[in-house]
């Protein structure tokens, strides 16, 4: 605004703050400096506790801070003090001249107690109704004596003047940001982590808010009561027979769960898991017979069989060869089993795929051929043969896919986005809500789930250190197109197959995700001839900011977070061979992939082409779409349902976990008795003497409820209240992300009625905006 305005009648309505605490006689105060010539009008808008009402305007003459009285209340936590949902907002007034702002101070005072706030944002509003209001985000902790510097919220990015207001904020933010978000080892072989023992240890701005913390407690006290409860209820009850799982099968469950429970043993349901069950990962299309199944004399009729369904390219194998002489565990002085099986299936003309052979070992040159299970032997034989199966998907679903996968590769992200981006950096606003609470889950999951004397010592096969060998291996598998549905699925076979529901809604939730033209030369423009950035999202955002190649290639800021996520998050990922995938068949490792790099920088994370000539944007947000999409609840393992509610509520669909993994049998952690080497010595006993015994099914049922349950503060994908993007551009990019995932959910929806088994898992209002539990 021009300086020869008269300066106007300025409102300040105080940030967006919501007490952590309940403050006592402390106060908040706010400095919009003036940066510029020019007078601003101020609006500011503020959250906070019952009981805290708005101060009398102030008409200070200088710009130092507008103050908010709070009325006193209780005694805040002693640690991080809680986030209430209880908010108001209030108005200030500053008649005075603020000029263009290109910074917002932030600070409290200090009295009786060290309370602590939370501040989403401030508004700047200008003199007249039409003036656009100027918007600061912040959507963090305000505590101490620290005086927050909140910059404009515009992206941008670094520049090259060392004397720029905002060149000098960066660096003193990233340094600031280095010195609280520091990489520890957990375990060598395996990516990095935060540098925090216990969830206490983390940068407050990372904690789960009062509401997450209250219910994630509150869940762990409400299982352990529930186990034992049923360990009391069956404490004279027998148990030997299947039927006797019925005992402890009751509490919080979904109708899946149920008919999981009645028809877990039908070779159509076990089949459908691989396809779109809980871990749709491990399922590929054979190429050729693999070498490790050796077929016995007597079996020419089934050679035959895979030989015309591999040339009608009917012929699917799913290959746990990855557990091959993974150590087990051993539980309460009870040595407990693995097995690596190899499971061969055949897609049948309308879409069943049904089990053909199952080899539970491969074969070992000091051990006889192990035998292959087919549906003709007797029931019990064939039944604890796709027990087996069952028991493995778990170990790798679990470690590989789910913790690996999404957990620790979103971790490598999430520290590396706070160590190298600032907060001004475009690829910072896009990145940052789908990292919420992910250090902090991942921090109690290392700490009591997979920490020694955790859940899985105390009732997982893979325990006891066999699940960090699984997690070595696993992670020098781990490739940069694994991570990339597209390219996953078509490597594994598994496009334009029908009955293929979690392959076709993933291809769906990455074109909108990610939307990489297959024409790069036909971008749309609109009136003005410009690039059109709405049409995509995360593709969308970038174009915004990175125009040319050279841009990329002179970001500081970009180069240095991709080095860090490969070099020193992924341990020198970048260093893993290169080129086309390639197969590799060894009795232990079966048919592995051949590690394919990750690149170290920013060129080879955002590739360029040129079309007649003419430098085109980078598709940069390739690599962007799979961080968002690892941080987004990862395809891999879909995220809960969407309520916010904190009880379940069994009319609605549950998560993959609870509803494939609460019936025990069917997926069962661990296995007390080995592979079975004869059909014909397999007896009911046999199999309840493999099952968890009642200690561990309970265990296993409790924490199935409690990680696959809803999440009370659940959001959903791309629904984050958090305003990081100030321009419309960027505004129009989120809002038509948010109607293309509308559309899709009504896609899913309309179909899922069209189909015996509903598919829910990747409806976008299912799918958690980050990796929260």
């Amino acid at each position: 605004m021009p300086g020869s305005r008269p300066t106007p009648r300025c409102a300040l309505t105080p940030a967006s703050l919501t007490s952590a605490g309940t403050p006592k006689g402390g106060r908040q105060e706010f400095a919009p400096p003036c940066l510029g010539p020019g007078s601003n009008a101020v609006e500011t808008r503020r959250r906070g506790p019952a009981g805290v009402l708005p101060p009398e305007a102030s008409a200070a003459p200088q710009p130092a801070f507008p103050r908010c009285q709070p009325r006193e209340a209780e005694t805040p936590s002693p640690t991080l003090p809680p986030h209430f949902p209880k908010e108001e907002e209030f108005e200030r007034d500053v008649p005075k001249d603020l000029g263009p702002l290109q910074f917002v101070k932030l600070r409290k005072h200090h009295s009786l107690v060290d309370d602590a706030w939370f501040c989403d944002c401030i508004t700047v509003r200008g003199p007249g109704a039409c003036e656009e209001a100027t918007f600061f985000p912040c959507y963090r902790w305000v505590q101490g004596q620290d005086v927050l510097s909140l910059p404009e919220g515009t992206a941008r990015l670094a520049g090259d003047n060392a004397l720029d207001v905002f060149q000098k904020h960066r660096e003193k933010e990233l340094k600031e940001r280095r010195r609280l978000y520091c990489w520890a080892t957990w375990k060598e072989g395996l990516p990095r982590t935060i540098a925090a023992e216990r969830q206490d240890d983390l940068p407050p701005n990372s904690r789960f808010h009062e509401e997450k913390r209250l219910d994630f407690e509150w869940a762990l006290k409400a299982g352990a009561l529930e186990t034992v409860l049923k360990r009391v209820y069956t404490l004279l009850s027998s148990w030997s027979r299947l039927e006797d799982f019925d005992q402890i099968f009751w509490g919080q469950k979904s109708d899946l769960a149920e008919r999981v429970h009645h028809c877990w043993r039908d070779d159509e349901l076990f089949g459908y898991q691989f396809l779109n069950g809980a871990n749709p990962m491990v399922l590929r299309r054979s190429a050729s017979l693999p070498s490790r199944l050796v077929l016995p004399s007597g079996t020419e009729a089934l050679g035959a069989q895979l030989e015309r369904e591999l040339q009608s390219g009917s012929l699917f194998e799913a290959d746990f060869s990855l557990l091959d002489g993974i150590p087990a565990n051993v539980i309460r002085g009870e040595k407990q089993y693995l097995a690596a099986p190899l499971v061969m299936l055949q897609m049948r003309p309308e879409g069943k795929l049904l089990p053909v052979v199952i080899q539970i070992q491969p074969p070992s040159p000091s051990c006889p051929a192990p035998p292959l299970f087919l549906p003709s032997d007797p029931p019990l034989a064939w039944l604890l043969a796709k027990i087996w199966v069952r028991n493995s998907d778990f170990q790798l679903h679990q470690l590989q896919y789910h913790l690996l996968n999404t957990h620790l590769v979103a971790e490598v992200i999430a520290v590396a986005t706070m160590r190298c981006l600032p907060g001004l950096h475009p690829v910072f606003k896009l990145l940052i809500p789908h990292i919420r609470y992910t250090l902090e889950i991942n921090t109690r999951a290392r700490s009591q789930l997979i920490s020694e004397g955790g859940i899985f010592d105390k009732a997982v096969s893979t325990g006891g250190g066999g699940h960090v060998h699984l997690l070595r291996r696993a992670m020098a598998q781990l490739t940069y197109s694994s991570l990339c549905p597209p390219d996953d699925l078509a490597a594994r076979g598994l496009l334009g197959i029908p009955s293929a529901l979690y392959a076709h809604d993933a291809l769906r939730l990455w074109e909108i995700i990610a939307r990489v033209w297959k024409e790069l030369g036909n971008v749309p423009q609109d009136n003005a001839g410009e690039t059109c950035p709405h049409k995509q999202y995360v593709q969308g955002i970038v174009r915004l900011f990175y125009h040319r190649d050279d841009v990329v290639r002179g970001d500081p800021e970009l180069q240095a977070w991709c080095r860090e996520i490969t070099e020193v998050g992924l341990c020198q990922a970048q260093d893993r061979a290169r080129g086309p995938e390639k197969t590799r068949t060894t009795a232990r490792e079966g048919r592995a992939r051949v590690p394919l790099g990750l690149p170290c920088s920013p060129r080879g994370y955002f590739p360029t082409c040129d079309t007649n000539g003419v430098s085109l944007p980078p598709s940069s947000p390739r690599v962007s779409s799979v961080i968002s999409l690892r941080c987004a609840s990862s395809l891999a393992l879909p995220s809960t349902g969407p309520s916010t509610r904190a009880r379940y509520d069994s009319r609605q669909p549950g998560s993959p976990k609870l509803d494939w993994y609460a019936w025990v049998p069917n997926a069962p952690c661990t296995m007390r008795m080995p592979p079975p080497t004869t059909k014909e010595d397999v007896k009911m006993a046999t199999v309840m003497g493999s099952l968890p015994d009642i200690r561990q099914a309970c265990l296993q049922m409790t924490i199935t409820w409690h990680l696959g349950r809803r999440q009370p503060d659940m959001v959903p994908l791309g629904h984050h209240k958090e305003k990081y993007f100030s321009s419309p551009k960027a505004k129009a990019v989120l809002s038509q992300f948010q109607t293309d995932l509308e559309n899709l959910e009504r896609e899913i929806t309309a179909r899922n009625a069209q189909v015996d088994l509903p598919y829910d898992y990747l409806r976008p209002s299912r799918i958690e905006n980050s990796v929260t539990i």
